[in-house]
């Protein structure tokens, strides 16, 4: 159920990607823009990427994510748990995660805010699209 300003928890909202194991539900406002994964633990398919004009800040609200964030040769993990929260400022790589599922439902959930709003509507994400801004 969804009103002009509130928006509620409804499974039944998420949608499915072509990738397995990735559902998302996404909103947009007039200057940011929210992405709220349900990512099944143990599922592949996130490449490391960048934004060239969006900052995106990643909350972690269930289950463990492992990744990389800095300079497209650093190596470097960070592992973040619920509470924790990542800042990607444009043009900073980010991704190749590892996501490792809570004990209740088996995902992680990350809320992902965009600053502004990406410029295209979401569509559904494919391996093709590994490095190129459209990649979450």
């Amino acid at each position: 159920m969804a009103e002009q300003y509130c928006f509620f928890f409804d499974d039944d909202l998420f949608d499915e990607t072509d990738r397995p194991g990735f559902r998302r539900r996404v909103v947009v406002g007039d200057h940011l823009e929210l992405w709220f994964w349900r990512i099944k633990g143990g599922v592949e398919g996130s490449f490391l990427h960048n934004h060239d004009v969006n900052e995106q800040l990643g909350i972690i609200m269930r289950g463990t994510l492992d990744f990389r964030i800095g300079a497209a040769d650093d190596e470097t993990r960070k592992v973040l748990h619920p509470g924790d929260f990542y800042l990607a400022p444009p043009t900073i790589w980010h991704g190749d995660s590892v996501f490792v599922g809570d004990d209740e439902y088996g995902e992680v959930w990350i809320l992902d805010v965009f600053a502004p709003p990406r410029s295209q509507k979401p569509a559904p994400i494919s391996n093709a699209q590994h490095g190129t801004e459209e990649t979450p």
